[in-house]
């Protein structure tokens, strides 16, 4: 008999009906007493690989490396087995089928064509660990275990399930079998779903928001439809995943949509104003899309603009932190070489590199513009990101930074209540907004805190532009 309480049971079958149903996936059964469950499922994945028409000695290497990754020595965390899986699962594993040969690179998921993997999902998944563990639901593609989802009750919080799954990962029960996750999820019928990654800590998993109608029933079924749905789910693993200095992260709702929009925007040429309140993850939506750019733009370069020493440092500091090799500029004559090559792709500067001054660009500076050297020309195709972009859309610095700059792609960054006149002013330079995402939303989603009420004051009325 499942030990699974008899509410949470019918909540079980309605869900594993829902991906079987209106998600596609396949059902593999009730895993309670089956033998070796495991986070690699070597039997479906050699399947999926042979069906993609690699030979059996790659598939044998390719195996064994991702085996690799996902091993759990005495001395390794968490956090870095993931990290390595992941890339493995992003870029693919380098292999070579004999000595001579060229180095292959074989794919664990077909990333651009989602209906061409399988999608999977099994239940009462036990694993045997230091101690035995359960989880209600595992996801898997192509026999990877890529997604984990406890359940409860309505009368039971989800913060349950979400404790249930930190327990899991402690070394103590099953921690090997999250090496390969890339969502950890916990939900029931009222609260719906809540999502983090590997280690997330509980008052940082997150809840997902999305324009639409509600056509089920359960809070946790839209949910789940939505970020389960597989292209959505493949885009989320593969667009959305950061592994910051430490700490693995997905993305908030804001700034998947936030991305996603401009995207729209960069494919039209236009550029404008991503308006983020304060607190709610602006650098991170810059790497998110400073690597989309990189990966579906022609010879992309990006570079980050900001106009205070301590912002600069952060912007290096944090695509430092991430593994992305980002460039420092040191003075405007190296901003100016630097902009006069091919490489780096990605650089950050501060505004004030664009003119003679630390302060600002004297008419001198701007008129000497047509003085450059001769064979001065921006390289790449340019999208420059400007963070607090409200306090540098003025000024003789930024006309230097567009005189220097004609061809490029301008998008503004800002999280700063704004006055109407700055709010039209930053729309005349920087074009429209491609997304916001307002202080009111941020705090009801609990991503910050409402002063006013944090200190018992009534709050007054607003004079930003979103109110």
């Amino acid at each position: 008999m499942i030990k699974v309480g008899q509410v949470e049971r019918v909540t079980q079958n309605r869900v594993i009906k829902l991906f079987q149903n209106q998600l596609g996936y396949t059902y593999l059964g009730n895993w309670k007493d089956r033998e070796n469950n495991r986070n690699i499922e070597a039997e479906y994945l050699t399947q999926w690989l042979t069906q993609q028409g690699i030979k059996d000695t790659l598939i044998n290497k390719t195996l064994r490396e991702l085996d690799k990754a996902a091993s759990l020595g005495e001395t390794q965390n968490l956090y870095d087995a993931n990290k390595a899986v992941y890339r493995l699962l992003r870029y693919g594993v380098k292999v070579k089928g004999g000595a001579g040969e060229q180095t292959q690179t074989v794919w664990l998921i077909d990333w651009e064509n989602p209906d061409n993997n399988h999608f999977y999902l099994a239940e009462e998944v036990t694993i045997k660990g230091n101690q035995k563990k359960r989880p209600d639901i595992v996801v898997y593609i192509n026999g990877i275990a890529v997604a984990v989802l406890e359940l409860k009750r309505s009368t039971v919080s989800v913060a349950e399930g979400i404790r249930q799954n930190l327990d899991n990962q402690k070394k103590e029960f099953i921690r090997p079998f999250f090496t390969t996750l890339q969502l950890v999820m916990a939900g029931n019928d009222t609260q719906g779903l809540r999502y983090g990654t590997i280690e997330t800590s509980e008052k940082y998993y997150l809840e997902w928001k999305e324009a639409g109608v509600n056509a089920f029933e359960s809070l946790l079924d839209w949910h789940l439809s939505l970020l389960c749905e597989k292209s959505r789910l493949l885009e989320l693993i593969h667009d959305f995943i950061i592994f910051d200095a430490g700490i693995k992260k997905t993305c908030r709702h804001n700034q998947y949509f936030g991305i996603k929009v401009a995207q729209e925007f960069i494919q039209r040429l236009e550029g404008g104003i991503i308006w983020h309140t304060q607190g709610s993850g602006k650098s991170l939506t810059m790497v998110w899309l400073a690597k989309w750019i990189r990966e579906h733009q022609r010879e992309a370069r990006v570079l980050i603009i900001s106009d205070r020493t301590e912002l600069d440092q952060q912007i290096n500091s944090i695509f430092k932190g991430v593994d992305e090799q980002i460039y420092r500029t040191e003075s405007s004559a190296d901003l100016m070489n630097k902009l006069n090559q091919t490489q780096p792709w990605l650089m950050c500067s501060l505004i004030h590199k664009f003119g003679h001054s630390s302060q600002e660009a004297t008419e001198e500076f701007i008129n000497s513009l047509q003085q450059l050297p001769s064979n001065f020309s921006p390289k790449g195709n340019l999208f420059v990101f400007v963070d607090e972009c409200h306090r540098t859309q003025s000024g003789k610095l930024h006309t230097a930074m567009k005189q220097i700059l004609p061809d490029a792609l301008f998008i503004g960054f800002t999280g700063t209540p704004l006055l109407k006149q700055d709010k039209q002013r930053s729309i005349e330079v920087f074009g429209g907004y491609i997304h916001t995402y307002k202080f009111n939303e941020a705090v009801r989603d609990g991503v910050i805190l409402d002063l006013p009420k944090t200190l018992g004051l009534k709050p007054r009325p607003s004079r930003t532009a979103f109110s």
